[in-house]
């Protein structure tokens, strides 16, 4: 049946959009992961507010990106990864569910780390302790969505979301800001070739394969029946605002995070780590600024390794239509993190080795996305008109460069 031919009841107002966003900060948190936090940091303190146009770029092709994902899941009922496996045979669907459970075990170690980077920060504790804190906090978390449901774990996730801010941005208040110099940071300018490669890595880096998986899959389940034509324009133009709220957040905390560094840390040495951002702050703000940095780290760590597992069991739902309990499914992932955590020479490096996997994932996630909101069997009257979808496959093709770019130059590197 046409999804476009029927009617809503006229006796159901629509429901009031504030009361219909929340998917996407569930989403956004994968922008304000602890990944995010030393490059944006080294960005501020190494050029100062020169690569600010970065993040607004990257948070407007972020935009893009979801809005796609959250109309799928709303217009057609199913996930994104239940509709690219549909129609593939079963060894199609194990390969595509091996790397896209590769991306989100990647993505899980670096928010492992940054949470164990976090308490070691707070706490003195050991990493690997940290990241065994960490693991089980996530797990406290993921309970309230298998016990309570998704809409009481959209408020979990958006609370930590606002501690996260919080965290990120007070470094602001201690400091004045020159505003001539923000304001100029938004004319797109570099400042030699490190620069460049700078802002290839916080660009190609925006879009998080497992953030674009689960989006479709929050909205689908917001709304399990069938929607009218006129209900569904007035939900599409709730998600439209859930996307834009959401993460104009999530960009300006990321913008923030590049600011308190451009205003205070400009020249210092060392703020490509996570933990030598931290004792630049301190070093520069005080130990109080340097607490609450600390503590929106542990809130990004449990936000984002908690989403990256509700990702990974919607992932798996989707392609080998097995569905296993999410706290089950928490307590396989977290082995390789804490494997990793283990053994590897550095948090650093560990973080970098898990962003070299996670670009690979980005083109299965990208390329199956802007194809089936382009088509028109799949959208009906939703499909992408042709200049969003123009749009789409040139941030596609942009992100996905990038990527490629800035795994050819990690595995280039000497260090």
């Amino acid at each position: 049946m046409d999804p476009n031919s029927s009617k809503p009841a006229p006796s159901s107002p629509p429901v009031r959009i504030v009361h219909l966003l929340g998917p996407a900060f569930v989403a956004a948190v994968a922008y304000v992961d602890p990944g995010n936090v030393a490059a944006n940091v080294t960005a501020g303190a190494r050029y100062g507010y020169t690569l600010i146009w970065v993040l607004v770029v990257a948070n407007a092709m972020a935009c893009l990106v979801q809005y796609l994902s959250a109309k799928l899941g709303l217009v057609t009922g199913r996930s994104l990864p239940q509709l690219i496996g549909r129609h593939m045979p079963r060894t199609g669907r194990l390969a595509f569910w091996a790397q896209a459970e590769t991306v989100a075990i990647a993505t899980d170690v670096a928010e492992v780390i940054g949470g164990a980077i976090a308490l070691n920060l707070l706490f003195a504790l050991p990493l690997l302790v940290g990241g065994v804190i960490t693991a089980a906090g996530s797990l406290g978390v993921l309970a309230i969505q298998s016990r309570r449901g998704q809409r009481p774990f959209e408020f979990v996730i958006t609370g930590l979301l606002a501690v996260i801010a919080v965290g990120f941005v007070s470094g602001l208040f201690t400091a004045p800001v020159a505003l001539p110099d923000l304001a100029s940071g938004l004319i797109p300018r570099f400042e030699g070739t490190q620069s460049v490669l700078l802002a290839a890595s916080m660009l190609g880096a925006t879009v998080m394969p497992h953030a674009v998986y689960l989006h479709s899959s929050l909205t689908r389940d917001r709304h399990t029946r069938p929607l009218g034509g006129a209900e569904r324009r007035h939900l599409l133009r709730a998600t439209r605002w859930d996307v834009a709220v959401a993460l104009v957040l999530a960009g300006s905390v990321n913008i923030a995070m590049l600011v308190l560094a451009a205003a205070n840390l400009s020249g210092t040495q060392g703020t490509d780590t996570i933990e030598g951002a931290h004792a630049a702050i301190v070093q520069t703000l005080g130990p109080t600024i340097g607490v609450i940095f600390a503590i929106g780290l542990l809130a990004s760590g449990l936000a984002s390794t908690s989403v990256g597992c509700y990702a990974g069991a919607e992932v798996m739902a989707g392609l080998l239509r097995v569905r296993i309990p999410l706290l089950a499914l928490r307590a396989i992932t977290v082995v390789p993190a804490l494997a990793v955590l283990a053994v590897a020479p550095s948090p650093t490096w560990a973080l970098v080795l898990s962003q070299v996997v996670l670009s690979f994932g980005i083109p299965f996630a990208l390329i199956p996305l802007v194809a089936l909101t382009g088509r028109r069997s799949v959208m009906g009257n939703e499909a992408n008109t042709l200049p969003v979808q123009v749009l789409s496959w040139l941030v596609t093709a942009l992100i996905v460069a990038l990527n490629v770019a800035l795994v050819w130059l990690t595995m280039a590197s000497p260090t």
